[in-house]
């Protein structure tokens, strides 16, 4: 299996930490976003899209979209679970991984910021762009967790959302939000750092890291 990634790739770093909490070992190819080589002819032909992640299946099947692959792990190795048993409590934690992973990190992201930078905003209104929309979404993420008991998203044990929420606070930080004032998602976040397969999973640990 390989995982071709990003170091500072919030989707890739979303895989990492499920890889890690299943126990799935992963050989890792990088992609230097910024340097364009997930454009490069040989990775277009394994994911059109030009994104990370992609992971390559040990069979040759190709998984692309962070949470398509969350859920074939999910699928695949039934343990530990990353989704509650509850039918309605999975869709609470869908609605929350989907908050961050469809409707934060996409508007936030390099090929985003690269428009609007050639529309001629300048650096700060990007930078301001991006601030607010990471904490846009944190404060909805701190909304629908505000009265659930923890230590983590949706209680005792990590799940997608969790997989996801780590990941944009440390690309909120990158933007400059004020992390401070979501108090319930800094506490999951303790809890989930003192996790291996989180801390393993931190952009600063991956060998691509700058």
């Amino acid at each position: 299996m390989r995982l071709h990634g990003y170091f500072r790739s919030a989707a890739s770093w979303r895989v990492r930490i499920a890889l890690n909490l299943k126990g799935v070992k992963a050989e890792q190819t990088f992609h230097h976003l910024r340097r364009g080589e997930q454009r490069a002819p040989g990775y277009l032909a394994l994911n059109p899209q030009g994104l990370v992640p992609t992971l390559q299946l040990d069979d040759g099947a190709v998984l692309t979209q962070s949470l398509a692959i969350l859920e074939w792990l999910e699928e695949t190795y039934s343990s530990p679970a990353l989704l509650p048993a509850d039918p309605l409590e999975r869709a609470h934690v869908r609605a929350f991984a989907l908050v961050l992973a469809a409707d934060t990190h996409p508007l936030q992201n390099l090929g985003v910021l690269a428009r609007l930078r050639e529309k001629g905003w300048s650096e700060p209104e990007v930078q301001a762009w991006a601030e607010n929309v990471n904490a846009a979404g944190l404060a909805a993420c701190e909304a629908l967790i505000a009265h659930r008991e923890g230590p983590y998203c949706f209680g005792a044990a990590p799940t997608f959302a969790d997989i996801c929420l780590i990941p944009q606070l440390g690309n909120a930080r990158r933007f400059g939000v004020n992390v401070k004032r979501f108090s319930r998602l800094l506490r999951v976040e303790t809890a989930c750092l003192k996790l291996d397969a989180f801390f393993e999973a931190a952009p600063e640990r991956q060998p691509d890291a700058e």
